[in-house]
């Protein structure tokens, strides 16, 4: 699969697509024997396994194999600086945790880069499904080898919508409210545990739309990217994008944005 799915791909996508996929094959192994794992409990919620950590380290190897002196942005590891200034991977060697140590196939690997201050280039991985999730700075989004679009709905009734709620140590009850406001107003709401692939799913028009906070720039960075590419729009909780830096998302298909950030942006 890897051989056709790098055809006709950008040399900093080849780059990318490979770290992910080897190190999908490797959290596929490690799927398989999830009773075993050693898992060690960082806090409420929020699982640390071997997995994550052999993954990670997968990922580093690969990507400073091919582009040296690259800085890092890592959930496990924190950051790393390099030599290049303006250039930094920002990974989630498996965002999902929770649904990886309870057999549930959804999760995936998250890549991006950002430039500066802009991601132009992302990977989203669920090995499990073999779905494979790519998109570059104004060039599109693809999964697999299929261009990539928002949903068409344009009614909020018809809307079917992931939610991020959160689950650390605090309990921030105004993060349950934005709940109640599409509660009668939407088809259908959803909390599938991965904000990677929920990000992706908008891009591909399986959900109109997503909203989530308490998150890190490793969850969405690749995601945000993808929405963008596939025609639809994101902001931050305020309204603005400064997404990355506030730990929140809303990203929806072009039709449905105005009326969601109605509801939701306050």
């Amino acid at each position: 699969m890897l051989t056709a799915r790098l055809t006709g791909r950008s040399a900093l996508l080849n780059v990318m697509i490979s770290a992910a996929e080897k190190a999908g094959r490797a959290l596929t192994r490690d799927f398989g024997e999830v009773e075993q794992l050693q898992v060690s409990r960082k806090g409420l919620g929020d699982f640390v396994s071997t997995a994550d950590h052999r993954a990670e380290k997968i990922i580093i190897q690969e990507l400073n194999k091919a582009r040296p002196g690259y800085s890092f942005l890592l959930e496990e590891t924190g950051s790393i600086e390099g030599t290049d200034p303006e250039h930094c991977w920002i990974v989630d060697p498996l965002d999902g945790t929770l649904n990886f140590l309870h057999g549930i196939p959804q999760f995936c690997v998250s890549l991006a880069l950002k430039k500066k201050d802009e991601i132009i280039a992302g990977v989203i991985f669920n090995p499990i499904l073999d779905e494979l999730y790519c998109s570059e700075k104004g060039k599109g989004a693809f999964l697999n080898q299929r261009r990539l679009r928002v949903s068409g709905r344009r009614h909020l009734d018809e809307a079917l919508i992931t939610i991020g709620t959160p689950y650390r140590n605090q309990v921030d009850i105004t993060a349950f409210n934005h709940t109640d406001r599409l509660i009668g107003k939407v088809a259908g709401m959803r909390r599938f545990g991965s904000a990677a692939l929920d990000l992706a799913y908008v891009a591909a028009g399986k959900f109109e739309a997503s909203y989530a906070t308490h998150l890190q720039a490793w969850d969405m960075a690749a995601g945000i990217l993808m929405v963008k590419e596939s025609g639809g729009y994101v902001c931050d909780s305020q309204g603005g994008q400064n997404i990355l830096d506030s730990g929140s998302v809303l990203a929806s298909n072009d039709h449905l944005f105005e009326p969601l950030s109605k509801l939701l942006i306050r």
